[in-house]
């Protein structure tokens, strides 16, 4: 790692990096404060998208993190670049909230049932067998399977929820065909999120709480990865996974002197 070029660019992940349960983890506070400061690029990521970028930017501001709209990058906004990309002006059925349709009409998407390109399943409270039978039907007719991200569960003060990977379980043993997932651990994520702040990931670090989608997708992308443990991963968790991160620390309050 010694050759490595110095750390000029950041993205890290928000729940368990940042806040957990909606409280900020100590340090997080200053750690944003002192890249704001340093003018370096940064992104604070989520494979939640449920959320616009303009949401979560209200509801870090409530928690006392100041994070500006620009410097916020989810599942559904690297899902909507995809599929801008892939099929540009194309149709969709979407199951998701406002974070995940805002994304894709922002994108020139039209949302429909009848006969779209693609079916496309986001993060949602509300997840309805109406709705899923009727992806089933139109992935079966033939609209391609995009989801946003693979996260199994997700967290809650009551304990793990159901997410939209476990959804996508659902579907796929309903219809034998898997999704494409945009989100972490998808390098594409990190890519994208790095050529909207004009970074390269050779000069750029990645945080986060989760060794199997964090630390994964920054270590795909090419990046240096710090793990913290102050989320989903245990110290002696990390020992079982086949890929390392570059380091492992307590917490964001050890990375703010890196910046």
């Amino acid at each position: 790692m010694a050759d490595r070029k110095p750390i000029e660019s950041w993205l890290t992940d928000m729940d368990g990096v940042l806040i957990h349960e909606g409280v900020p983890i100590p340090g997080a506070e200053a750690f944003l404060k002192k890249l704001r400061d340093s003018g370096k690029p940064f992104l604070v990521l989520t494979n939640n998208s449920i959320y616009t970028a303009r949401d979560l930017h209200a509801r870090l501001l409530r928690m006392g993190l100041d994070v500006p709209v620009e410097n916020i990058w989810t599942s559904a906004l690297a899902t909507a670049k995809f599929l801008a990309d892939q099929r540009p002006g194309g149709t969709a059925y979407v199951i998701g909230e406002a974070g995940l349709t805002t994304a894709l009409h922002d994108i020139g998407y039209v949302l429909t049932d009848a006969d779209p390109d693609y079916v496309v399943l986001g993060e949602t409270r509300t997840y309805s067998f109406e709705a899923m039978t009727k992806a089933v039907r139109l992935i079966n007719d033939g609209a391609r399977f995009i989801c946003t991200n693979p996260d199994e569960t997700g967290p809650s003060l009551q304990g793990p929820l159901p997410a939209t990977g476990a959804v996508a379980a659902l579907i796929t043993k309903a219809t034998g065909k898997d999704p494409y997932f945009a989100g972490k651990p998808n390098p594409l994520m990190m890519r994208t999120g790095l050529n909207a702040i004009g970074a390269h990931s050779e000069s750029s670090a990645m945080i986060g709480d989760r060794m199997d989608t964090d630390v994964l997708a920054g270590l795909e992308a090419g990046m240096r990865t710090y793990l913290v443990l102050t989320g989903l991963t245990k110290p002696d968790e990390v020992e079982r996974y086949p890929f390392r991160p570059s380091e492992t620390v307590d917490s964001i309050a050890d990375l703010v002197d890196r910046i």
